[in-house]
């Protein structure tokens, strides 16, 4: 029976290049898969709201395998949110390929009693720690980018005279960029100025390691 995949590729930014994970197609077809889709997308792994996701989760047919570079090019959402969109993918019947999260489903799947609720037991609590680490790095670099601004404001305080710091500023720049806006248009519609915009864009790119 051939294997089938849809391979998941995500970057944080428009600025951001997916090359480096498009290496996983060719290796996919090297372990003897066949590429039902490939899902490339620039969005925030915070967001749900991401179409090539969507699309690939309304694509999935039982048995399909989902391939990801990493469990935070899928998700970065809180843990809730994430289980939910794991249920949503085992409800389609496909299963997980992804470095860092075990599959133990072969296993379950020869088994019974004890054993059985064992390894489902371990799979779901490995699934849960890598979808929370995931989360819990996120909110480390967002933490680490509002600190970051924070400190620009602190060594140039004439620049932000009459301004009140706003936490939400760099996501929101982060999503406008990532819906494709010019630079102009992402501080117009942010409400700062586009040098402004453009630091806080070099700032998200260095705290990013995508």
């Amino acid at each position: 029976m051939q294997k089938i995949a849809r391979i998941y590729l995500r970057v944080s930014t428009n600025e951001q290049d997916l090359g480096r994970q498009e290496r996983i197609v060719n290796d996919a077809r090297d372990a003897g898969y066949y590429i039902a889709g490939v899902y490339r997308e620039k969005a925030s792994g915070a967001n749900m709201e991401r179409s090539e996701l969507k699309r690939m989760l309304a694509d999935l047919q039982p048995g399909d395998v989902i391939i990801a570079e990493r469990i935070d090019r899928l998700s970065r959402l809180p843990l809730p949110e994430a289980e939910a969109l794991i249920d949503t993918i085992r409800q389609k019947g496909a299963k997980l390929s992804i470095p860092g999260v075990v599959d133990l489903s072969q296993f379950a799947e020869h088994t019974d009693g004890i054993a059985k609720i064992v390894l489902d037991a371990t799979q779901e609590m490995l699934l849960k720690i890598s979808l929370q680490i995931a989360r819990e790095d996120y909110e480390i670099r967002r933490s680490r980018q509002i600190e970051g601004i924070a400190n620009a404001r602190k060594a140039s305080p004439s620049k932000y005279q009459g301004r009140k710091a706003d936490p939400n500023l760099p996501e929101r720049i982060r999503s406008l960029r990532a819906a494709g806006h010019t630079w102009r248009d992402t501080a117009k519609l942010a409400g700062c100025s586009e040098s402004h915009a453009k630091k806080i864009g070099r700032m998200l790119r260095e705290e990013n390691e995508d």
